[in-house]
């Protein structure tokens, strides 16, 4: 399933067969082009739904949001109350165990609380947008495009990109956890300029770079 502005279809297929080639796989094409925020994908553990940006041309970000999990067993508890094994899925869905003599061992008994779902908001080209915030408020991981630096603020304007220091503004208004900045325009001799910038905004920035990877 691919999932992108109008006219993704026929860009991807068209490189295909140019290079002559074709996946062994369907491949299912979803063209947006709403401008409200829509869920797009969901499943028992996911969602994911568009953040409509403002760029030169037609741009979502996506918003990924993991679901509460199944609790987690306690085999220990459970060995203790002697509880067989053929239960354990219905204990891992919130039941309660009823024994043979009647005794009612309460879920919280036997399971530990699941993990913190996670939430994860990718903003790639935007200009910088008050509302944005509360489209993402309360993220775990916020990616947010930083061209240029606040001295390039006019540039940004006129090409519907970001600075650092609007991103920080952002993440903060969204009391996100994590700002992550990306897109850097290369007329900076460092990249490090640009957590400096944020950084004068929101504490917790991180720059992203080839190859770098991040564990929250």
């Amino acid at each position: 399933h691919v999932y992108g502005p109008k006219g993704i279809k026929e860009a991807i297929t068209l490189l295909l067969k140019l290079g002559d080639s074709w996946t062994n796989y369907p491949l299912l094409f979803h063209e947006l082009t709403s401008k409200e925020q829509e869920l797009i994908f969901e499943d028992d553990k996911i969602s994911v739904t568009t953040i409509p940006l403002d760029h030169r041309v037609y741009t979502n970000g996506y918003l990924f949001r993991e679901k509460l999990g199944k609790r987690k067993l306690n085999v220990t508890a459970a060995e203790k109350y002697g509880i067989d094994k053929a239960y354990y899925n219905n204990i891992k869905n919130g039941k309660n165990i009823t024994l043979d003599d009647g005794t009612i061992v309460s879920n919280s008994e036997l399971t530990f609380d699941p993990p913190e779902p996670k939430s994860y908001a990718f903003c790639s080209d935007t200009v910088y947008d008050e509302s944005l915030a509360e489209k993402i408020k309360n993220v775990d991981i916020l990616y947010h495009e930083s061209t240029f630096l606040e001295t390039e603020t006019d540039l940004a304007v006129k090409t519907k990109h970001a600075t650092a220091k609007q991103a920080a503004m952002v993440a903060k208004n969204a009391n996100v956890k994590t700002l992550v900045l990306g897109h850097y325009s290369t007329r900076y001799k460092s990249i490090a300029l640009f957590k400096e910038e944020a950084s004068t905004i929101f504490p917790n920035v991180v720059l992203a770079d080839d190859g770098k990877t991040f564990d929250f």
